[in-house]
């Protein structure tokens, strides 16, 4: 099982890192706040503080068409803010 899926790199997530270091990622729907830090620390070799994880919910969208209506959803997913101790950071932009 994969805990950690990719980080998250969006305008907000990048403004957190850099003022406050902590730094969002999609993980498994079922890993806990030890497994994703524990993942954490092992692939990025840093020591983590906190971990904030936060259950997103699917946006549902309907649409009114000639051919009648269509409706759709994006998936759901599990993000985590982990905070990292300070001093230390996390490149992301290295292995894209």
């Amino acid at each position: 099982m994969s805990i950690l899926i990719k980080p998250i790199i969006t305008e907000k997530a990048t403004n957190d890192s850099e003022l406050n270091n902590r730094f969002a990622f999609v993980v498994n729907k079922k890993a806990n706040k030890i497994e994703i830090k524990d993942a954490v620390e092992s692939a990025y070799g840093v020591s983590v503080e906190k971990v904030r994880t936060i259950n997103v919910r699917p946006n549902r969208k309907t649409r009114y068409t000639k051919t009648g209506i269509v409706t759709g959803k994006t998936n759901a997913y599990k993000k985590a803010i982990v905070q990292v101790a300070e001093g230390e950071t996390i490149d992301l932009y290295t292995n894209l």
